[in-house]
């Protein structure tokens, strides 16, 4: 009786695995190797990058894998590894499409060195810096994703025995793995990350962070020791629960960076896995919130979603003969199967919304033009589910919108409660800056039409980009702004709008793809 977990891979490697019941299959696989470098949705069912063959005895199908996998491959013993357990069973691995970590090339001799680090939930992105300038930068997943796809999730994971251990461990060595590409040892090290990956990595106890009512036990804005190996870490300051140092740090850009001139007031959103939001009355009143979006905006957990990457789909445009895929750099090879970025749903929502083939909940219809009505020849099902062809091999799923529609009820959600606390329109903002995941790609009028933002915002909506790296960069080489950004705690007030009376209800109002102030 077989009392292990036995693995062929695609390349014709055998890997024997111990069960662990308290580990999902996929867990167990990530661990062991083989689907790290992987952007899985880990639990959530919906990638589908996790399937394996039973080569014995194959479960019983579940619901989810009847949405994501053919009938044939149900039969074959296709089946979720993030869906069941790990324990004993003889199984089979398709080909990888691991995604590998990307930096562009160093700088000659280029002195001494300052590494500034972006740890989202999803990414990583860093920069290393020579005499206050890029040197050479980098980006890849962040290489916890396989042990929980967002924030509450790599929690859960945390909590488990020696869980926390192995998480930290894992960026550890990815920051190892930078350091050591490096010429010269960096003198200075600045991690900005939301409070739990900030937490996790920095080993201390995370368990404010896993239930209500939520409670942040750590506020940085300090020097810390990661390890022996590694240069002391400053960490920006920490503001409530789920609003780190990722936002400070992009606050720093914008506020205290030499050559900052912000107008006031004016709402910064960083839209990652996790969005934050701080709006900024004047530089000595900020009130700042945070709502789970997921990873979706990072293109994990939507059917054909991929982050942004060559050959990925960035956005979409509509010609005369129909929908037009925009890459990143060019084409996917012969044989790769596209994928879609999360800007690249959301633009392709709001084509069809724009055209009658959408409606302001989420169902799809038949457009009454003569170019909707070809969009509309790609209506179809797939596993009992209405979905619209866009593309050879690729579609768009109702459950695709479903999870976009929930983006947006969120985005909107906290972009209006923070107006509201504040007694303001969105007309007397001065500007609506973006950053993170969406900022990178997205088209702000993408954003309005969908409802995120207002109508008649845009002429205010700035594309900012990673401002959480920028800021980093700027606290790794600025002594002022490292002075200024810890004065920013004393006049932030949080907002925490998952506890508030009406959040529920507040919310399913938002689930309509127009804006609800």
């Amino acid at each position: 009786m077989n009392e292990t977990i036995r693995v062929q891979t695609f390349d014709g490697r055998e890997l024997t695995l111990r069960p662990d019941p308290a580990l999902s299959l996929a867990q167990a696989l990530f661990l062991a190797g083989p689907f790290r470098g992987l952007p899985l949705c880990s639990g959530l069912g919906r990638c589908g990058l996790c399937r394996v063959r039973f080569l014995a005895d194959p479960p019983p199908v579940l619901a989810a894998e009847e949405k994501r996998l053919s009938a044939e491959e149900l039969t074959q013993g296709w089946r979720l590894s993030c869906l069941r357990p790990a324990t004993p069973c003889t199984l089979a691995l398709p080909e990888s499409r691991q995604e590998k970590p990307r930096a562009t090339a160093f700088a000659a001799d280029p002195g001494p060195l300052a590494v500034a680090v972006d740890l989202g939930t999803t990414s990583l992105h860093w920069t290393a810096l020579a005499k206050g300038r890029v040197a050479a930068r980098g980006r890849g997943l962040n290489p916890q994703m396989g042990l929980g796809s967002e924030v509450m999730s790599r929690l859960a994971f945390a909590a488990h025995p020696e869980g926390a251990a192995v998480l930290r461990d894992l960026v550890l060595e990815r920051l190892r793995e930078i350091i050591r590409d490096l010429p010269a040892r960096p003198e200075s090290l600045v991690v900005a990350g939301n409070p739990a990956m900030t937490l996790i990595l920095l080993g201390l106890d995370a368990k404010g962070l896993r239930g209500a009512p939520y409670r942040l036990d750590y506020t940085g804005g300090d020097v810390r020791e990661l390890a022996p190996d590694l240069p002391p870490a400053f960490i920006p300051p920490l503001f409530a629960p789920f609003v780190g140092g990722d936002l400070s740090a992009g606050l720093a850009a914008l506020m205290l960076a030499p050559d900052a001139t912000p107008e006031y007031p004016f709402l910064l959103a960083d839209l990652g896995t996790n969005g934050e939001f701080v709006l900024a009355l004047s530089p000595g009143e900020l009130l700042c919130a945070s709502v789970p979006l997921g990873p979706a905006l990072e293109g994990v957990g939507l059917r054909f979603g991929r982050t942004a990457g060559p050959g990925a789909v960035e956005l979409f445009d509509l010609g005369p003969e129909g929908l037009i895929p925009r890459f990143i750099d060019a084409p996917p090879a012969p044989g790769d199967a596209p994928g879609l970025t999360g800007p690249a749903y959301l633009s392709l929502v709001s084509i069809l919304l724009a055209n009658g083939l959408l409606d302001a909940s989420g169902r799809f219809t038949r457009g009454d033009t003569p170019l909707a009505r070809k969009l509309g020849h790609g209506l179809d099902r797939d596993a009992g589910e209405p979905v619209l062809r866009v593309l050879p091999d690729l579609f768009l799923a109702a459950s695709d919108v479903e999870e976009i529609l929930k983006l947006k009820a969120a985005f909107n959600l906290a972009f209006s409660r923070l107006l509201a606390a504040a007694g303001l329109t969105p007309t007397a903002l001065a500007a609506v800056h973006l950053a993170g995941a969406v900022a990178e790609h997205a088209r702000p009028a993408d954003l309005e039409r969908l409802g995120f933002l207002p109508p008649g915002l845009l002429p205010r909506v700035r594309v900012a980009g990673n401002t959480s790296l920028a800021g980093a960069e700027l606290l790794a080489v600025d002594t002022d702004a490292r002075r200024a950004v810890l004065d920013l705690p004393k006049v932030v007030q949080a907002i925490d709008l998952t506890n508030e009376p009406g959040f529920d209800a507040r919310y399913l109002e938002r689930m309509t793809f127009r804006h609800v102030s």
